[in-house]
């Protein structure tokens, strides 16, 4: 396994991440709770250290899912988890950053995970209505009083980032980003290098679609998100095919599969920190185990860079 460093500490946390959205046993089709631990199982024996996950992750039940996998592990891994996107009692989801709701969130997760500090603490979504002074205040005092340990943002919005911004700067970045979505590419590239904030990136495989796993015809459970993906439908559909093909064409090169070959494009980046792919069963842990420990050539790198409509 691949690691990096956290920041200006010593703390290695594994290049490849382990993605718990799938695992909470909502948006992403039918899971088994008994495969997902497994799976947290084999991770573990691998060397994957850093596992990710959100409170709003199956409405908790990812989190209480991780903490059951990992057993006394849970205190000596890397735990990222996230606040700001609330459920009612009828499952509707919405955004609520305050610092009323960080408190309920963070106890919460605490309880769920059965740990004492998480190591590292995310806004998930900004509600584009609290005071950002508001939230980094709440989430410093847990720092202080040694609830969190660091503090990160994900989907980030610009002024929480912005380097003339007075607000004490996460530690830690989250955004998508794989080879058919290179948006944030140079927000980045940026952070990582003026900023010096550590570069998490989750999405490497476009939710499946760069494993080539699926096709034209591609369907979906009525409870899985990716019915609504743009990346799986009509014209974009057809060319993120196409992409797929090619990635089928290097991998045998390399004698990789083409979800590894995906995913090494991605390490292969020198200011990505650590990329969190989304596991449900203990096979999924070792094909993505695959793309660690080998690199792609320069040509080929930039020729899979080259097949997107962005260039490096």
């Amino acid at each position: 396994m691949e690691f990096s460093t956290f920041g200006t500490t010593e703390l290695r946390i594994s290049k490849i991440g382990f993605g718990c959205w799938a695992i909470g046993g909502h948006g992403y089709g039918q899971v088994d709770d008994h495969e997902s631990i497994k799976a947290i199982q084999k991770a573990l024996y691998w060397g994957i250290n850093f596992f990710d996950t959100a409170d709003i992750y199956g409405f908790g039940h990812s989190e209480a899912i991780l903490s059951k996998g990992l057993g006394p592990r849970r205190h000596d891994v890397f735990i990222a988890t996230k606040f700001g996107l609330c459920w009612n009692d009828a499952g509707k989801i919405y955004k609520d950053c305050s610092a009323k709701r960080a408190m309920e969130a963070l106890e919460g997760s605490l309880r769920r995970l059965r740990i004492d500090c998480i190591p590292l603490y995310q806004i998930h979504w900004h509600d584009g209505i609290t005071p950002l002074e508001e939230t980094m205040e709440i989430l410093l005092r847990f720092r202080d009083e040694g609830k969190i340990r660091f503090i990160g943002i994900a989907n980030p919005i610009l002024q929480l980032i912005d380097p003339a911004n007075t607000i004490e700067k996460p530690c830690s970045i989250q955004t998508l980003f794989n080879l058919i979505d290179r948006q944030n590419e140079q927000l980045l590239h940026d952070l990582y290098y003026s900023a010096r904030m550590n570069t998490l990136v989750y999405g490497p495989l476009a939710r499946g679609l760069l494993s080539g796993k699926y096709g034209e015809k591609a369907t979906f459970s009525i409870n899985d998100t990716r019915m609504n993906d743009e990346n799986f439908k009509g014209g974009k559909l057809c060319r993120n095919l196409e992409i797929v093909r090619e990635l089928k064409v290097l991998s045998k090169k390399y004698n990789k599969s083409i979800a590894q070959t995906a995913l090494r494009w991605v390490l292969d980046i020198p200011f990505i920190s650590s990329v969190i792919v989304g596991i449900k069963t203990d096979t999924q842990v070792m094909d993505n185990i695959g793309a660690s420990g080998w690199n792609l050539s320069d040509e080929h790198w930039c020729y899979l860079s080259s097949l997107s409509s962005l260039e490096i």
